[in-house]
């Protein structure tokens, strides 16, 4: 009698980042975040799209799911409006503990429903909630291929936790066992999206912009001041209410108090210009996010005695710290995989059903790998929407061809193979442009992505070639690591260097991404410096082209230059 395969579906849904993933057997079909598709960043809609591509990828229907993984479990949001209650003793906490106790029963009940209405999309399968922090923690440990290692999760909230540090173990059968936790309202995340709300930009998308404006400021104006608001303990850390009350799940209550107001400055308009002040407070946060990190990596290496570490979680997309983690020199080697936040719960979620399920099936088609989503090899190419474009047929020298415009200053979109996961683009939905070029960074930033000025570029360099211009000491594959540079870097590729001294590297090898490999290679022969500017391509405040169609409107619609898009050449 044949055997039934397990097909769970992982789904991240309802929150934000919407995304889903797909494991047969324990092999991961794929994954992708609904915004590729649907155009609408930070999507919290469920994934049609995504499910659809999933599932015909696999040639399945909703009716072969037998378990869909949530990633979150409705029960532990519960258990949290005793302990908010408890808070009303307090005179520091308690005008919002109310509201505290019903903001997380409320949202314990709206993911309950949530739940009823996923069993009725697949009425064949078990709907099982997976414990958030679990997920993240699955989610980077089966990432990084390692049969053990320390794993810290950061993030602004799942569930009750904030910081969880667990000891994964299991290269085919992954597990993770959380070792000590730290719940809210100590939350990093929570502190780093309030300061980037009071400065002016979107909470939960534009923390990087806080994080690049960081190093044009001076901590010390305000390190006093984040260094009693963020006190660390022997375990971890706790805030202090009288800066940064606690959250409480419901609108209306600002995230940061009167006093952090007055010590600091008035919240900033988008519109309004930005200051010395601005530039301060975002250096000051910067420091002490950074100080947390590595105070909770050190703890994460005595309560696991590892010697490597992965990071999850939103904060862990802070490359800045993971950088000052890799620097300390705590653990030999640190790993974030490439979608560490909220979307990548989803292929956690169902690593957790396969494990708990104790299917003989071994883990497959997850550990070092990015590129996961859609491919349009064969897609048909209809420029009638776009009469403004041109395009011709390259032939097999692709790499060279495409090397060669870069090198005489072409900035190019790159639109080929399958769509990365995670934050970052990785080398097949990138833009691309000679960091040699003089005015490359403000031309970027003015006429391409439309983005502030300030803002720097990630380099991407073939990994046998990255200490000659970088000192990170170890492998970027997925550009979450802000590394030093030497002094040939900044002698001949300055555009590359932020201010504060780094690059947010990413390192490319033959069998990661041959096709990008093998452009920086014959880039490298033509210039004598084999690194190129890799930026995303989409323009800001929309998501990362994940279609041809939405890279040809990011053709039309921006400054680039040009397309390369699955061996075509695409120009206005």
């Amino acid at each position: 009698m044949k055997r039934t395969p397990s097909v769970i579906l992982g789904l991240c849904s309802y929150t934000h980042d919407s995304s889903a993933a797909l494991l047969v057997d324990g092999e991961l079909v794929g994954f992708v975040e609904e915004e590729r598709l649907s155009e609408q960043k930070h999507t919290k809609l469920y994934p049609a799209r995504a499910v659809g591509w999933l599932l015909n990828q696999a040639k399945l229907s909703a009716a072969d799911v037998d378990a869909v993984a949530y990633n979150f479990q409705p029960a532990r949001y519960l258990a949290e409006s005793p302990a908010a209650l408890r808070m009303a003793l307090s005179p520091t906490t308690r005008d919002r503990s109310l509201a505290r106790a019903h903001g997380f029963a409320k949202v314990a009940l709206r993911t309950r429903r949530r739940l009823h209405v996923l069993g009725s999309q697949f009425t064949s399968a078990h709907v099982i909630p997976v414990l958030h922090h679990r997920a993240h923690q699955l989610t980077a440990f089966a990432a990084s291929g390692w049969e053990e290692a320390a794993v810290l999760v950061v993030d602004s909230l799942g569930e009750r936790q904030t910081t969880t540090i667990a000891r994964g173990h299991g290269t085919h059968r992954p597990h993770a066992r959380t070792l000590e936790a730290i719940n809210d309202p100590a939350s990093l995340g929570y502190v780093y999206g309030a300061v980037t709300e009071h400065l002016g930009w979107r909470r939960g998308d534009e923390e990087g912009t806080v994080m690049a404006l960081a190093a044009l400021g001076d901590p010390a104006r305000f390190r006093h001041l984040f260094a009693r608001a963020i006190l660390t303990t022997t375990t971890g850390f706790h805030l202090d209410p009288g800066y940064f009350p606690m959250r409480t799940l419901t609108s209306g209550y600002p995230r940061t108090s009167r006093r952090f107001v007055a010590e600091t400055c008035p919240e900033r308009h988008p519109s309004e210009p930005l200051t010395e002040v601005h530039r301060d407070l975002a250096a000051a946060l910067q420091e002490r996010t950074e100080q947390v990190m590595v105070h909770l990596a050190r703890r994460a290496r005595v309560l696991t005695a590892s010697r490597r570490l992965c990071v999850g979680g939103g904060v862990a997309t802070n490359c800045v710290s993971i950088g000052k983690i890799i620097e300390s020199g705590i653990f030999d080697e640190v790993f974030v995989p490439p979608a560490p936040g909220d979307a990548g719960t989803a292929i956690g979620a169902a690593l957790a059903v396969h494990v708990d399920k104790r299917s003989p099936r071994p883990v497959a088609g997850i550990a070092r790998t990015c590129y996961l989503g859609p491919s349009y090899e064969d897609h048909p190419l209809d420029l009638t929407p776009w009469p403004g474009l041109r395009q011709k047929t390259l032939g097999i020298e692709t790499a060279e061809f495409l090397a060669d415009q870069l090198a005489h200053g072409t900035i190019a979109g790159l639109f080929q193979g399958a769509v990365e996961a995670g934050p970052r683009a990785l080398g097949n939905r990138s833009i691309l442009a000679s960091p040699l070029e003089p005015g490359v960074v403000e031309r970027l930033n003015a006429t391409v992505k439309f983005r502030e000025p300030f803002r720097p570029f990630a380099p991407m360099v073939p990994a046998e070639r990255a200490d000659e211009f970088f000192t990170l000491g170890q492998l970027a594959p997925y550009m979450s690591m802000a590394s030093g540079v030497t002094d040939q870097t900044r002698k001949r590729v300055p555009a590359i260097v932020h201010t504060n001294g780094t690059s947010r590297l990413q390192t490319i090898t033959r069998s990661q991404n041959p096709f990008m490999h093998a452009v920086l290679t014959a880039f490298g022969r033509r210039t004598g410096v084999p690194v190129l500017i890799n930026t995303s391509l989409n323009v800001k405040g929309k998501p990362i082209c994940g279609t041809p169609e939405m890279a040809l409107d990011c053709l039309a619609n921006s400054g680039l230059d040009a397309l390369f898009l699955e061996g075509r050449w695409i120009t206005k």
